[in-house]
C-alpha cells in the first residue's frame, strides 16, 4: 500500500473518505450501486463505521482492512493512532426514529480529524468538548436525514474548526432524497475551495481561517 509523506484524503462520495498517512483509514463506506454512484475503490488498514445503515455500512466494498470498528464508543488505538467515539444521536429524537449514530475523532500525523457519521441533532457538551478546535470536521450537510442548516451552522460555529469538508448531500446518480450542498454554502457565506476528489496536505498547511473544501468525483 502506497505511503505518503503528507496526509491524503480522497473522497469516494457520500460519507466515504480515505485517509492515508502512515495507516489508511476509510470511513463509512458504501456499496456505490443501491445509491446510484460509482463505488469506492479503496484499500485501508483500517475502517470506520459510524452506524448499522447500507450507506454507511458496506465493509465489503474495501480491500485489505485489518481491523473494522462498528459504531464503537470509547477510546481505541491503531498502530499509534489513537481515536476516540463518541455517541450522538441520528434525529433529533434520541435516536428513537434513525437510532444512534458515532462520530468519530482522531489525530493523524499532527492533524484532528472528526468525521460525524449521520449527525441528526446537536451533540451534548461533553462531545462538543471532545473535538472543539479540530483541524478538519467532516459533516453531513444535506438535511432531511441529518441536520438542518441552522443547526448545523450552530454546531460548526461552536466547534470552530480550521477545515469543513461537506459530505452527504446530493450529487449527480444518487437516489437518496437529501438536499444538495448550494443551501449549506449559501447560509456559511464562505467561498468554497474546490480541490476535485483528493488533497495531500501536512499539519503546518492548513489554513489559517476556516475553509471549506469541497470534494467532486
Amino acid at each position: 500500500m502506497a505511503r505518503f509523506k503528507s496526509m491524503r484524503v480522497r473522497w469516494h462520495g457520500h460519507s466515504c473518505f480515505e485517509i492515508i498517512g502512515h495507516v489508511t483509514i476509510v470511513t463509512d463506506p458504501h456499496d456505490g450501486k443501491s445509491l446510484g454512484i460509482k463505488p469506492p475503490s479503496a484499500e485501508a488498514d483500517i475502517v470506520l463505521i459510524s452506524h448499522d445503515h447500507s450507506d454507511h455500512n458496506s465493509f465489503m466494498s474495501i480491500t485489505g482492512y485489518r481491523k473494522i470498528v462498528f459504531a464503537f464508543v470509547g477510546g481505541f488505538d491503531f498502530e499509534g493512532i489513537k481515536f476516540t467515539g463518541l455517541q450522538t444521536d441520528h434525529d433529533d429524537a434520541g435516536g428513537k426514529k434513525r437510532g444512534k449514530n458515532v462520530m468519530y475523532s482522531m489525530t493523524i500525523d499532527g492533524i484532528s480529524i472528526c468525521h460525524c457519521g449521520d449527525l441528526g441533532k446537536m451533540p451534548d457538551e461533553n462531545v462538543i468538548e471532545k473535538i472543539k478546535g479540530t483541524d478538519i470536521l467532516m459533516v453531513p450537510v444535506g438535511g432531511i436525514q441529518t441536520m438542518d442548516v441552522e443547526e448545523l451552522i450552530r454546531f460548526i460555529d461552536t466547534v470552530d474548526p480550521r477545515v469543513i469538508v461537506p459530505m452527504h448531500y446530493r450529487i449527480g446518480g444518487l437516489s437518496m432524497p437529501i438536499n444538495s450542498v448550494d443551501a449549506f454554502l449559501d447560509a456559511m457565506n464562505i467561498e468554497a475551495e474546490q480541490i476535485g476528489d483528493e488533497i495531500d496536505l501536512s499539519a503546518d498547511e492548513l489554513p489559517a481561517e476556516r475553509t471549506i473544501w469541497m470534494f467532486s468525483r
